[in-house]
């Protein structure tokens, strides 16, 4: 397997997107919260489209699989922290609601590009 061109990659032009929303909504997050939760939700959003661009750049179709798995599992955990910030009343709903059907749509774009190397 060659190595794709992560900027023909929906998905990780997705997520930087994401990543991008990330930043902009938890600029609003008290100051408090900078080496906690805000740091947190950052690196995460972040080792989204980082871990599929290091999978797209592995040789093996397997390798990239593991690495979309890994992405998949750190949009959950991002999902789950963006709700705390709800919770939290860090930042109110109708500012996270965008953000959390983005990220939806990559969790399914994630899977069919999983299901696809699968094949």
């Amino acid at each position: 397997m060659k190595s794709h061109r992560i900027e023909d990659l929906k998905v990780w032009s997705k997520s930087m997107t994401l990543v991008k929303e990330v930043y902009l909504v938890t600029a609003e997050l008290p100051n408090e919260e900078k080496f906690g939760l805000l740091s947190q939700i950052r690196r995460c959003a972040v080792s989204i489209p980082s871990n599929i661009a290091e999978g797209a750049g592995r040789n093996n179709k397997n390798e990239f699989y593991q690495f979309l798995g890994i992405a998949f599992g750190s949009t959950y955990e991002l999902q789950t922290q963006l709700q705390l910030l709800i919770d939290l009343n860090f930042i109110s709903e109708n500012k996270v609601v965008p953000l959390k059907a983005l990220l939806a749509e990559i969790q399914k774009m994630i899977y069919s590009l999983k299901t696809s190397l699968k094949l």
